[in-house]
Protein backbone atom coordinates (compact mmCIF):
# COMPACT_ATOMS: atom_id res chain seq x y z
CA UNK A 1 0.00 0.00 0.00
CA UNK A 2 2.84 2.40 0.83
CA UNK A 3 4.47 1.85 -2.56
CA UNK A 4 1.15 2.40 -4.32
CA UNK A 5 0.51 5.65 -2.45
CA UNK A 6 4.03 6.78 -3.21
CA UNK A 7 3.47 6.18 -6.90
CA UNK A 8 0.31 8.29 -6.80
CA UNK A 9 2.02 11.16 -4.99
CA UNK A 10 4.80 11.11 -7.59
CA UNK A 11 2.33 12.21 -10.26
CA UNK A 12 1.52 15.35 -8.29
CA UNK A 13 5.13 16.39 -7.72
CA UNK A 14 6.28 18.91 -10.34
CA UNK A 15 2.75 18.58 -11.70
CA UNK A 16 2.39 18.41 -15.47
CA UNK A 17 -0.95 16.62 -15.67
CA UNK A 18 -2.66 19.39 -17.63
CA UNK A 19 -1.45 21.81 -20.32
CA UNK A 20 -0.80 24.49 -17.69
CA UNK A 21 2.41 22.55 -16.86
CA UNK A 22 2.66 24.46 -13.59
CA UNK A 23 5.44 22.29 -12.16
CA UNK A 24 4.06 22.82 -8.65
CA UNK A 25 4.47 20.14 -6.00
CA UNK A 26 0.80 19.63 -5.26
CA UNK A 27 1.68 17.42 -2.31
CA UNK A 28 2.73 20.67 -0.64
CA UNK A 29 0.55 23.41 -2.14
CA UNK A 30 -2.25 23.99 -4.62
CA UNK A 31 -1.75 24.32 -8.34
CA UNK A 32 -3.62 26.70 -10.68
CA UNK A 33 -6.39 24.08 -10.62
CA UNK A 34 -7.06 25.10 -7.02
CA UNK A 35 -6.27 21.67 -5.59
CA UNK A 36 -3.46 19.78 -3.95
CA UNK A 37 -2.89 16.06 -4.33
CA UNK A 38 -5.81 14.96 -2.13
CA UNK A 39 -8.97 14.02 -4.02
CA UNK A 40 -11.73 16.55 -3.48
CA UNK A 41 -15.33 16.23 -4.69
CA UNK A 42 -18.50 18.25 -4.20
CA UNK A 43 -21.36 15.95 -5.14
CA UNK A 44 -22.13 12.39 -6.18
CA UNK A 45 -25.61 11.40 -7.30
CA UNK A 46 -27.99 10.60 -10.11
CA UNK A 47 -28.10 13.37 -12.72
CA UNK A 48 -30.99 13.57 -15.20
CA UNK A 49 -29.93 16.51 -17.36
CA UNK A 50 -27.14 15.02 -19.44
CA UNK A 51 -27.71 14.01 -23.06
CA UNK A 52 -30.69 11.59 -23.21
CA UNK A 53 -28.55 8.61 -24.22
CA UNK A 54 -26.44 9.18 -21.10
CA UNK A 55 -29.12 10.04 -18.52
CA UNK A 56 -31.64 7.50 -19.75
CA UNK A 57 -34.45 6.94 -17.28
CA UNK A 58 -32.46 6.25 -14.11
CA UNK A 59 -29.92 9.05 -14.39
CA UNK A 60 -26.19 9.27 -14.84
CA UNK A 61 -24.10 8.43 -11.76
CA UNK A 62 -22.28 11.74 -11.65
CA UNK A 63 -19.29 12.68 -9.48
CA UNK A 64 -18.41 16.38 -9.51
CA UNK A 65 -14.75 16.98 -8.64
CA UNK A 66 -13.57 20.23 -7.09
CA UNK A 67 -11.16 22.55 -8.85
CA UNK A 68 -10.46 22.90 -12.56
CA UNK A 69 -7.36 23.12 -14.70
CA UNK A 70 -9.04 25.50 -17.17
CA UNK A 71 -11.19 27.95 -15.24
CA UNK A 72 -13.52 29.62 -17.75
CA UNK A 73 -14.50 33.09 -16.62
CA UNK A 74 -18.18 32.27 -17.26
CA UNK A 75 -18.15 28.86 -15.56
CA UNK A 76 -21.60 27.62 -14.55
CA UNK A 77 -20.09 25.45 -11.80
CA UNK A 78 -17.92 28.16 -10.25
CA UNK A 79 -18.70 27.22 -6.60
CA UNK A 80 -16.64 24.08 -7.10
CA UNK A 81 -14.40 24.92 -10.06
CA UNK A 82 -13.16 28.25 -8.74
CA UNK A 83 -14.42 28.83 -5.19
CA UNK A 84 -13.03 25.64 -3.67
CA UNK A 85 -16.11 23.93 -2.29
CA UNK A 86 -15.72 20.18 -1.79
CA UNK A 87 -14.79 17.41 0.62
CA UNK A 88 -11.52 15.53 0.69
CA UNK A 89 -11.66 11.75 0.23
CA UNK A 90 -9.20 8.99 -0.60
CA UNK A 91 -9.11 6.66 -3.59
CA UNK A 92 -10.74 3.82 -1.62
CA UNK A 93 -13.75 6.01 -0.82
CA UNK A 94 -14.01 7.14 -4.45
CA UNK A 95 -14.12 3.52 -5.61
CA UNK A 96 -16.92 2.89 -3.11
CA UNK A 97 -18.82 5.92 -4.44
CA UNK A 98 -18.73 4.38 -7.91
CA UNK A 99 -20.16 1.13 -6.57
CA UNK A 100 -22.85 3.02 -4.64
CA UNK A 101 -23.97 4.75 -7.84
CA UNK A 102 -24.20 1.35 -9.52
CA UNK A 103 -26.31 0.06 -6.63
CA UNK A 104 -28.64 3.06 -7.00
CA UNK A 105 -29.37 2.07 -10.60
CA UNK A 106 -27.22 4.63 -12.44
CA UNK A 107 -26.75 3.95 -16.14
CA UNK A 108 -23.09 4.95 -16.05
CA UNK A 109 -20.38 6.54 -13.93
CA UNK A 110 -19.94 10.17 -15.00
CA UNK A 111 -16.69 11.84 -13.89
CA UNK A 112 -16.96 15.63 -14.14
CA UNK A 113 -13.80 17.76 -14.38
CA UNK A 114 -11.35 15.23 -13.03
CA UNK A 115 -8.32 16.01 -15.22
CA UNK A 116 -6.18 17.32 -12.36
CA UNK A 117 -6.91 14.12 -10.38
CA UNK A 118 -6.45 11.64 -13.25
CA UNK A 119 -3.91 9.30 -11.53
CA UNK A 120 -6.09 8.97 -8.41
CA UNK A 121 -9.28 8.49 -10.42
CA UNK A 122 -7.61 5.81 -12.56
CA UNK A 123 -6.61 3.94 -9.40
CA UNK A 124 -10.14 4.19 -7.98
CA UNK A 125 -11.62 2.91 -11.25
CA UNK A 126 -9.29 -0.09 -11.29
CA UNK A 127 -10.20 -0.89 -7.69
CA UNK A 128 -13.94 -0.50 -8.32
CA UNK A 129 -13.84 -2.69 -11.43
CA UNK A 130 -12.01 -5.36 -9.43
CA UNK A 131 -14.83 -5.15 -6.87
CA UNK A 132 -17.67 -5.51 -9.38
CA UNK A 133 -18.17 -2.21 -11.21
CA UNK A 134 -19.61 -3.02 -14.64
CA UNK A 135 -21.17 0.28 -15.75
CA UNK A 136 -19.76 2.30 -18.66
CA UNK A 137 -17.51 5.11 -17.45
CA UNK A 138 -17.90 8.65 -18.84
CA UNK A 139 -15.01 11.16 -18.78
CA UNK A 140 -16.71 14.58 -18.71
CA UNK A 141 -14.09 17.28 -19.23
CA UNK A 142 -13.18 20.72 -20.52
CA UNK A 143 -11.18 19.29 -23.42
CA UNK A 144 -8.05 21.07 -22.14
CA UNK A 145 -6.03 17.90 -21.65
CA UNK A 146 -2.76 16.24 -22.54
CA UNK A 147 -2.74 12.96 -24.50
CA UNK A 148 -0.19 11.44 -22.13
CA UNK A 149 -2.49 12.10 -19.17
CA UNK A 150 -5.48 10.68 -21.03
CA UNK A 151 -3.40 7.56 -21.67
CA UNK A 152 -3.76 6.74 -17.96
CA UNK A 153 -7.46 6.11 -18.68
CA UNK A 154 -6.90 3.58 -21.46
CA UNK A 155 -9.17 0.60 -20.85
CA UNK A 156 -10.91 2.36 -17.94
CA UNK A 157 -13.10 4.95 -19.70
CA UNK A 158 -15.73 3.94 -22.26
CA UNK A 159 -17.22 7.30 -23.23
CA UNK A 160 -15.45 10.63 -23.57
CA UNK A 161 -17.61 13.73 -23.14
CA UNK A 162 -15.28 16.70 -23.73
CA UNK A 163 -16.09 20.29 -24.39
CA UNK A 164 -14.71 21.90 -27.52
CA UNK A 165 -15.06 25.52 -26.51
CA UNK A 166 -13.34 27.46 -29.26
CA UNK A 167 -11.00 27.29 -32.24
CA UNK A 168 -9.75 30.80 -31.48
CA UNK A 169 -6.61 31.39 -29.45
CA UNK A 170 -7.87 34.92 -28.85
CA UNK A 171 -11.07 33.66 -27.24
CA UNK A 172 -9.04 31.06 -25.35
CA UNK A 173 -7.05 33.91 -23.84
CA UNK A 174 -10.09 36.14 -23.30
CA UNK A 175 -12.27 33.61 -21.49
CA UNK A 176 -9.83 31.08 -20.05
CA UNK A 177 -6.36 32.66 -19.97
CA UNK A 178 -5.43 29.74 -22.23
CA UNK A 179 -4.49 30.86 -25.76
CA UNK A 180 -3.31 27.31 -26.40
CA UNK A 181 -6.78 25.87 -25.71
CA UNK A 182 -7.57 25.01 -29.38
CA UNK A 183 -4.23 23.25 -29.83
CA UNK A 184 -4.69 21.00 -26.80
CA UNK A 185 -8.40 20.40 -27.40
CA UNK A 186 -7.59 19.07 -30.88
CA UNK A 187 -4.84 16.79 -29.55
CA UNK A 188 -7.04 15.53 -26.72
CA UNK A 189 -9.97 14.80 -29.01
CA UNK A 190 -7.76 12.86 -31.40
CA UNK A 191 -6.63 10.66 -28.49
CA UNK A 192 -10.18 10.15 -27.27
CA UNK A 193 -11.45 9.03 -30.67
CA UNK A 194 -8.52 6.65 -30.99
CA UNK A 195 -9.25 5.14 -27.58
CA UNK A 196 -12.99 4.52 -28.09
CA UNK A 197 -13.66 4.29 -31.82
CA UNK A 198 -17.15 4.93 -33.19
CA UNK A 199 -20.16 5.20 -30.93
CA UNK A 200 -21.99 2.09 -29.73
CA UNK A 201 -25.43 1.92 -28.15
CA UNK A 202 -27.48 -0.66 -26.30
CA UNK A 203 -31.26 -0.87 -25.80
CA UNK A 204 -32.23 0.76 -22.52
CA UNK A 205 -33.91 -2.34 -21.12
CA UNK A 206 -30.94 -4.55 -21.97
CA UNK A 207 -28.04 -2.39 -20.84
CA UNK A 208 -27.43 -4.20 -17.57
CA UNK A 209 -27.90 -7.77 -18.72
CA UNK A 210 -27.13 -7.76 -22.45
CA UNK A 211 -25.05 -4.85 -23.81
CA UNK A 212 -25.60 -5.79 -27.43
CA UNK A 213 -25.13 -3.03 -29.99
CA UNK A 214 -28.15 -1.06 -31.20
CA UNK A 215 -28.55 1.79 -33.61
CA UNK A 216 -29.44 5.20 -32.22
CA UNK A 217 -33.05 5.96 -33.15
CA UNK A 218 -33.74 8.97 -30.94
CA UNK A 219 -34.86 7.24 -27.76
CA UNK A 220 -34.78 3.99 -25.86
CA UNK A 221 -31.03 3.43 -26.07
CA UNK A 222 -27.95 4.27 -24.02
CA UNK A 223 -24.47 4.99 -25.29
CA UNK A 224 -22.00 2.35 -24.16
CA UNK A 225 -18.91 3.57 -26.00
CA UNK A 226 -17.81 6.53 -28.07
CA UNK A 227 -17.12 10.27 -28.05
CA UNK A 228 -19.66 13.06 -27.59
CA UNK A 229 -18.26 16.57 -28.07
CA UNK A 230 -20.10 19.40 -26.37
CA UNK A 231 -20.05 22.93 -27.70
CA UNK A 232 -21.71 25.73 -25.74
CA UNK A 233 -22.82 28.61 -27.94
CA UNK A 234 -21.62 31.82 -26.29
CA UNK A 235 -23.49 35.10 -26.82
CA UNK A 236 -21.90 37.15 -29.58
CA UNK A 237 -19.56 34.37 -30.74
CA UNK A 238 -21.65 32.71 -33.44
CA UNK A 239 -18.87 32.71 -36.04
CA UNK A 240 -16.60 30.85 -33.65
CA UNK A 241 -19.34 28.28 -33.05
CA UNK A 242 -19.54 27.76 -36.79
CA UNK A 243 -15.77 27.29 -36.93
CA UNK A 244 -15.95 24.67 -34.18
CA UNK A 245 -18.72 22.77 -35.97
CA UNK A 246 -16.83 22.92 -39.25
CA UNK A 247 -13.62 21.63 -37.67
CA UNK A 248 -15.35 18.77 -35.89
CA UNK A 249 -17.26 17.58 -38.94
CA UNK A 250 -14.43 18.00 -41.45
CA UNK A 251 -12.07 16.12 -39.14
CA UNK A 252 -14.29 13.37 -37.71
CA UNK A 253 -17.48 13.26 -39.75
CA UNK A 254 -20.02 10.98 -38.11
CA UNK A 255 -17.44 9.08 -36.06
CA UNK A 256 -18.31 11.37 -33.15
CA UNK A 257 -21.51 12.86 -31.77
CA UNK A 258 -21.88 16.60 -31.27
CA UNK A 259 -23.98 18.12 -28.51
CA UNK A 260 -24.79 21.71 -29.48
CA UNK A 261 -25.76 23.55 -26.33
CA UNK A 262 -27.82 26.72 -25.86
CA UNK A 263 -27.85 26.80 -22.07
CA UNK A 264 -25.35 29.58 -21.34
CA UNK A 265 -26.73 31.35 -18.28
CA UNK A 266 -25.40 34.66 -16.91
CA UNK A 267 -24.64 33.92 -13.27
CA UNK A 268 -22.50 35.46 -10.56
CA UNK A 269 -21.10 38.84 -11.56
CA UNK A 270 -22.71 38.55 -14.99
CA UNK A 271 -26.25 38.15 -13.67
CA UNK A 272 -28.51 41.19 -13.81
CA UNK A 273 -29.51 40.82 -10.18
CA UNK A 274 -25.93 40.68 -8.87
CA UNK A 275 -25.10 43.64 -6.58
CA UNK A 276 -22.38 45.16 -8.72
CA UNK A 277 -20.66 47.09 -5.96
CA UNK A 278 -20.05 44.02 -3.84
CA UNK A 279 -19.66 41.25 -6.41
CA UNK A 280 -16.06 40.06 -6.67
CA UNK A 281 -14.60 37.21 -8.66
CA UNK A 282 -11.10 35.80 -8.53
CA UNK A 283 -9.25 34.19 -11.41
CA UNK A 284 -5.59 33.20 -11.29
CA UNK A 285 -4.62 35.68 -8.57
CA UNK A 286 -6.39 38.66 -10.17
CA UNK A 287 -9.53 40.35 -8.89
CA UNK A 288 -12.13 42.49 -10.63
CA UNK A 289 -15.28 43.87 -9.10
CA UNK A 290 -18.58 43.03 -10.75
CA UNK A 291 -18.94 46.39 -12.43
CA UNK A 292 -15.59 46.06 -14.17
CA UNK A 293 -16.31 42.48 -15.21
CA UNK A 294 -19.60 43.47 -16.80
CA UNK A 295 -17.96 46.36 -18.58
CA UNK A 296 -15.12 44.18 -19.94
CA UNK A 297 -17.34 41.23 -20.93
CA UNK A 298 -20.69 42.75 -21.96
CA UNK A 299 -21.54 39.76 -24.19
CA UNK A 300 -21.62 37.48 -21.14
CA UNK A 301 -24.38 39.46 -19.44
CA UNK A 302 -27.19 37.94 -21.50
CA UNK A 303 -28.32 34.45 -22.58
CA UNK A 304 -27.83 33.24 -26.13
CA UNK A 305 -30.64 34.51 -28.34
CA UNK A 306 -32.96 32.12 -30.14
CA UNK A 307 -31.70 33.61 -33.42
CA UNK A 308 -28.05 32.88 -32.61
CA UNK A 309 -28.72 29.32 -31.56
CA UNK A 310 -31.05 28.58 -34.47
CA UNK A 311 -28.41 29.87 -36.87
CA UNK A 312 -25.84 27.56 -35.29
CA UNK A 313 -28.23 24.62 -35.71
CA UNK A 314 -28.95 25.57 -39.32
CA UNK A 315 -25.21 25.75 -40.00
CA UNK A 316 -24.70 22.26 -38.56
CA UNK A 317 -27.44 20.97 -40.86
CA UNK A 318 -25.90 22.73 -43.86
CA UNK A 319 -22.59 20.98 -43.18
CA UNK A 320 -24.35 17.63 -43.31
CA UNK A 321 -23.91 16.80 -39.63
CA UNK A 322 -26.32 14.03 -38.65
CA UNK A 323 -25.00 12.91 -35.25
CA UNK A 324 -25.94 16.12 -33.50
CA UNK A 325 -28.07 16.70 -30.43
CA UNK A 326 -29.76 20.07 -29.99
CA UNK A 327 -31.47 21.60 -26.98
CA UNK A 328 -35.06 22.69 -26.69
CA UNK A 329 -36.15 26.17 -25.61
CA UNK A 330 -35.79 27.32 -22.01
CA UNK A 331 -32.53 25.51 -21.25
CA UNK A 332 -30.76 28.73 -20.23
CA UNK A 333 -31.60 28.42 -16.56
CA UNK A 334 -29.67 27.91 -13.36
CA UNK A 335 -32.24 25.24 -12.43
CA UNK A 336 -30.14 22.81 -14.47
CA UNK A 337 -27.11 23.44 -12.25
CA UNK A 338 -27.04 20.86 -9.44
CA UNK A 339 -26.77 21.80 -5.80
CA UNK A 340 -23.17 21.38 -4.71
CA UNK A 341 -23.89 20.34 -1.16
CA UNK A 342 -21.59 17.37 -0.57
CA UNK A 343 -24.33 14.83 -1.26
CA UNK A 344 -22.99 11.30 -1.69
CA UNK A 345 -19.35 12.15 -1.00
CA UNK A 346 -18.94 10.90 2.56
CA UNK A 347 -20.59 7.70 3.85
CA UNK A 348 -24.18 8.30 4.89
CA UNK A 349 -24.57 11.55 2.92
CA UNK A 350 -27.07 10.19 0.35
Amino acid sequence: MGTENGSLLRHYKNCALCPRNCGIDRNVRQGPCGCGSALKAARAGLHYYEEPFLSGTNGSGTVFFSGCSLGCIYCQNSPISRDGFGLEINEERLAQIFLEQQQRGAHNINLVTGTHFTPSIAKALRDAKARGLTLPVVWNSSGYEKPETLQMLEGLVDIFLPDFKTTSSGLGQRYMKAPDYPEWAKKALESMVRMTGEAKFAPLEQIAADPSDAAYDGEGVLMTRGVVVRHLVIPGQLEDSKAVLRYLYETYGDRIWISLMSQYTPIGVFAEEEPLASAVTQRQDTKMDGKEMRRNYPELCRPVSYKEYDEAVDYAISLGIENCMIQEDETASDSFIPAFDGEGILPGMQ
